[in-house]
């Protein structure tokens, strides 16, 4: 019986998620919204937090006007027993100003984490994990830290910082 329950419980969190990827593909803000017991999201490579309708739909607001193609694939989804990990790629081309970089017109490509967090089958959160380095790399605004390009910038705009690690790699042999 308690099998039933669980798998009950974990296709109705799965409905709600792909439910709110949909409505997020189709640019549809009060949809996704009403995915949510209460909407908030946290975006963990930057540390941003958005509680609440109006943030959240400001943080949608910006997405979809950053990019006009935004759309989100999931690949595969994991339940755990109080969330949904989805893993996806976030597709879409830099037409908008985002985060106060102006459109770059550059196609966009890159893996996110998102865990959906629940209570019961309440959407209360989504975490979403990716790295900000690959984004920024796509945008041009980033190097690859590997590429000679990427040592030259670290070392012209990080002149302290790989000093000391240059004299501190000296002092270690």
């Amino acid at each position: 019986m308690a099998t039933d329950t669980t798998t009950t419980i974990r296709e109705r969190r799965e409905a709600i998620v792909r439910e709110h990827v949909e409505a997020e593909n189709r640019h549809d803000g009060g949809a996704t919204l009403a995915t949510f017991g209460h909407p908030r999201y946290e975006i963990i490579a930057t540390g941003e937090v958005f509680d609440g309708a109006a943030e959240v739909q400001s943080f949608y607001d910006e997405n979809y006007g950053a990019f006009p193609d935004f759309t989100v694939t999931i690949e595969h989804i994991h339940h755990s027993d109080d969330s949904v990990v989805g893993e996806a790629t976030i597709t879409g081309t830099h037409l908008g100003a985002y985060r106060g970089l102006p459109a770059t017109a550059r196609r966009v490509r890159w893996p996110i984490c998102a865990v959906f967090v629940f209570e019961g089958d309440r959407l209360t959160s989504e975490r979403v994990y990716f790295d900000l380095g690959t984004l920024l790399r796509q945008l041009g605004v980033a190097r690859d830290p590997n590429s000679i390009g990427g040592k030259i910038e670290m070392i012209v705009g990080h002149p302290v910082t790989m000093g000391r690690a240059l004299l501190r790699r000296r002092t270690e042999r």
